[in-house]
């Protein structure tokens, strides 16, 4: 029985950036049982926790605004449900906030539009970097191949991107702030978008949050603050 919705908004450190996806659900998966969070299971011959994550976070990409859905059995205050997780999460998983969102809402992965980055790419001449940055968000295309294995993918990776700003990082580079789509259209790697501006592999990726269709201002700055809603 499905009874009550929560989102959590969570961090995932340096300790776990290397993780994969599978690993990470199987990891909050295991926090929510031993924290005796009533999770709600799927019907059918394998039943399965009713826990979904916003959007896959590639590995090797730390983030501090990971959005995850937990479908409840029985209901629980968002705030009890973020102090039992807490203390069976491990190191690099850190919960920012818990609210509760109705149950006849779209799904979070179904709602997510945009994701924001910070990539640190080494760099000396800014000037260079946003000359390039402007030809890019200029284009009307960018066509681009990505290969796997034996496989290539062409696209425009353009139509990816909504916004990049440059600014200065610590140490002989500088960052790059994207927002690239995140939806059923497609999603933007930020790899490759530094590889398209022309620029080396970046030193850091960081995401720093998931936009929401519908998500206006206020709510996104109330979520950054980090409450517990109960």
């Amino acid at each position: 029985m499905k009874v009550q919705r929560i989102r959590v908004t969570f961090t995932r450190g340096d300790e776990l950036k290397y993780i994969t996806h599978l690993d990470l659900m199987r990891c909050w998966e295991r926090a929510l049982r031993r924290a005796d969070v009533p999770v709600a299971y799927s019907e059918g011959f394998t039943p399965h926790a009713q826990i979904s994550l916003a959007a896959p976070l590639p590995v090797g990409t730390t983030s501090g605004g990971e959005l995850m859905d937990v479908v409840l059995a029985e209901r629980l205050a968002p705030a009890e449900l973020a102090v039992r997780a807490s203390e069976q999460l491990p190191a690099g998983i850190h919960i920012v906030a818990c609210e509760e969102v109705a149950l006849h809402l779209p799904s979070v992965q179904a709602a997510v539009r945009f994701a924001d980055y910070h990539v640190d790419v080494p760099a000396d001449d800014a000037g260079a970097v946003a000359g390039a940055v402007e030809a890019f968000l200029a284009a009307a295309s960018v066509p681009w191949e990505h290969r796997r294995d034996d496989e290539v993918r062409s696209y425009d990776i353009r139509a990816l991107v909504q916004d990049i700003r440059v600014e200065p990082a610590d140490g002989p580079c500088l960052r790059l702030k994207m927002r690239l789509r995140s939806d059923n259209s497609g999603a933007g790697r930020p790899e490759q978008v530094a590889a398209a501006l022309g620029l080396a592999a970046p030193l850091r990726i960081h995401r720093t949050g998931l936009v929401l269709a519908g998500a206006s201002p206020a709510r996104e700055a109330w979520r950054k603050r980090g409450r517990f809603a109960g």
